[in-house]
């Protein structure tokens, strides 16, 4: 199969990101991690950290890039000559949200997006959710892959 594009702000990559990444990338031959990237919000972690942290974390899997990208995904796909996108869901809150804009890029671009739910025992973590419980002082390490995990305790310790 061709290549696709997993889109995310990834602020931080958690396992159940690494989840759908691991489980697509077999499936494609080229799959994109694509740090999305919204002017309006300041993450914990810049872009290029982020970058960095999931191509450590994705090294494993031989067909991912990481790229970054500023606008409408649509844009992105074109450009790179992309007509497939992959989300990971969690639950049905999630498919709630990502179903508009699933079908807002098909009116717009003829892209598919192909949902992948995660693994159920990470299916209550979010990014929102770690970095709050770890700046809470909560232990948010089986949540993240080693290096994030790393990366998040030296941010929060500056």
């Amino acid at each position: 199969m061709a290549g696709a594009v997993c889109p995310g702000s990834f602020d931080p990559l958690t396992r159940g990101h690494l989840f759908v990444i691991e489980r697509c990338a077999p499936r494609f031959s080229e799959l994109v991690v694509l740090v999305t990237v919204n002017p309006s919000k300041s993450g914990l972690f810049d872009i290029d950290e982020r970058v960095a942290l999931i191509t450590e974390c994705t090294s494993h899997l031989p067909n991912v890039r990481v790229d970054r990208w500023q606008g409408l995904l649509v844009d992105y796909l074109r450009t790179h000559e992309l007509t497939t996108v992959v989300k990971g869901l969690r639950g049905a809150v999630d498919f709630e949200y990502e179903m508009p804009m699933a079908t807002m890029n098909r009116d717009l671009a003829d892209v598919e997006t192909y949902f992948m739910l995660t693994e159920p025992r990470w299916a209550h973590v979010s990014s929102s959710l770690v970095k709050e419980v770890a700046r809470l002082g909560g232990d948010v390490e089986a949540f993240l892959p080693p290096p994030v995990f790393a990366a998040l305790g030296a941010k929060l310790a500056q």
